[in-house]
């Protein structure tokens, strides 16, 4: 293996009281999060840690004031290949990429689908990725859902951002078409789980995790309504669930959605246009959070997918604009009874 495509930790600590009694292979845990348990054992079987210069077992547990020696050679973790395609690159510096992913395409590889996603894009465009868990891979986005992702290059980019994402600190603004007219933005505070029935699906349940979606209108049509979409919580197929929720689910949309159902008083062409659509109307637009390494906020913002910018175009020409609206109050929303 070429030598240069290895990560090396050489790092040294003092164990300070408070981690008195606990293994080590959990304390270095919780010193790397990015690495599993398994991977840490694996380290201390191989003799990569030492306390007070000696070798150790994972169920060792510390008493306080030992000093801890850490010298790991990391080998790739990603076994998936790399493969050579045109990522759609808006800037990469030493700490991470922002990628514009396109409608279609995988974030990871899974059952049914191999390869041809993104994360083997990164393995061939970066081939240090492969030493860091997902290849750097940090949030995702839907395969049928188009737009900005970060991507890690390093560990220490890598922990940043996922602590960010943890604390809810970065911005995530979607651009979405809904079905359905509204008239003012609103925030949807519900919980998200998987379905009880149909378990490739989400559903808000009381037994899910929070979830939190603010959304604001842009523009109006007779039958559907563009809107801003800001998320405080990052869940699987949150916004397409929260919409569909209340209400106004998302033109397009293959599982949440029947996208053959349209207005009958829609005009031909827009209604073939839209029964044709292929993926839900989900860009994500803007992204912002805090540079690794420069501790700067940092922001990013793309046009929306041209097949998006199509329908748009679409609705304008044959879906006459409401201007006049009626308030109709703030909503109120309930869980389902389980």
């Amino acid at each position: 293996m070429n030598q240069q495509n290895k990560q090396i930790i050489t790092q040294s600590c003092t164990v300070t009281p408070c981690d008195a009694g606990i293994r080590i292979d959990q304390y270095l845990s919780n010193m790397f999060p990015e690495f599993s348990r398994g991977t840490i054992q694996k380290w201390i079987a191989n003799n990569e840690i030492r306390i007070n210069g000696n070798t150790c077992k994972s169920k060792q547990k510390l008493k306080g004031f030992e000093s801890i020696n850490i010298d790991v050679s990391i080998e790739p973790i990603i076994e998936d290949k790399p493969q050579k395609m045109d990522l759609d690159i808006l800037f990469e510096d030493n700490d991470i990429i922002v990628v514009n992913k396109p409608a279609g395409m995988l974030v990871h590889p899974g059952s049914g689908n191999p390869d041809n996603t993104l994360l083997n894009g990164l393995l061939a465009h970066n081939e240090t990725q492969s030493l860091l868990p997902r290849a750097g891979i940090v949030h995702r986005l839907d395969k049928l859902t188009s737009g900005l992702m970060v991507v890690a290059k390093t560990t220490h980019a890598y922990n940043s951002l996922v602590d960010q994402l943890k604390d809810h600190t970065v911005t995530r603004q979607y651009f979405a078409i809904v079905k359905g007219v509204l008239s003012k933005g609103n925030r949807i505070d519900m919980p998200i789980g998987r379905h009880k029935k149909h378990r490739t699906k989400m559903a808000v349940s009381i037994t899910g995790k929070k979830a939190v979606t603010h959304f604001e209108v842009l523009e109006n049509f007779k039958h559907y309504t563009t809107v801003k979409v800001n998320l405080e919580t990052g869940r699987t197929h949150q916004i397409r669930v929260h919409m569909h929720y209340v209400g106004y689910q998302l033109l397009g949309d293959p599982v949440y959605g029947n996208h053959l159902r349209v207005e009958p008083d829609l005009e031909p062409g827009l209604k073939e246009a839209i029964r044709v659509f292929p993926r839900q109307a989900l860009h994500a637009q803007v992204l912002s959070f805090v540079h690794p390494s420069s501790k700067e906020q940092v922001k990013f913002k793309c046009k929306i997918a041209e097949d998006l910018s199509e329908i748009l175009e679409e609705l304008r020409d044959f879906d006459s604009i409401k201007t006049q609206y009626e308030d109709d109050g703030d909503w109120e929303v309930f869980l389902p009874e389980e």
